[in-house]
């Protein structure tokens, strides 16, 4: 997510974080690091919105069986990212229990989260859940 203030911020709350960066290169293809994670059983928090978008990288994320989050918009700063996530883990953690993976959800700026399930190639509005 670029920034520290993200990681902190869910660590503060007893959350355990592993970043991108302590385990892949910078550049990594989605493809790849995405299996890994899906392997490892981690969830995905991220602004990159692209996975949801690009064809290869959303099949690669349901192949791998992983549950993501990312932030509606790009253009967030730190501070801003890191309040929006921490609003919205209530919600994530509901969506965690009630949903089977693969997902794919939105985070909105005052947390709300949108969920969207697996339906072949695409992924469907299921839920819209509040934090």
């Amino acid at each position: 997510m670029g920034s520290r203030l993200v990681a902190d911020a869910l660590r503060v709350r007893g959350e355990i974080v592993e970043a991108h960066d302590a385990h892949f290169a910078k550049d990594a293809a989605d493809v790849e690091w995405l299996g890994a994670v899906g392997r490892k059983r981690w969830v995905v928090v991220s602004k990159d919105d692209r996975i949801r978008l690009n064809e290869v990288e959303r099949m690669a994320l349901t192949e791998a069986g992983v549950a993501a989050f990312f932030l509606g918009r790009s253009d967030l700063t730190g501070p801003q990212m890191a309040s929006a996530i921490v609003t919205a883990l209530p919600a994530m953690k509901r969506a965690l229990r009630r949903f089977e993976v693969p997902f794919i959800a939105r985070i909105s700026l005052d947390g709300d989260v949108s969920v969207f399930e697996s339906a072949g190639k695409r992924f469907s509005p299921v839920k819209r859940i509040r934090p």
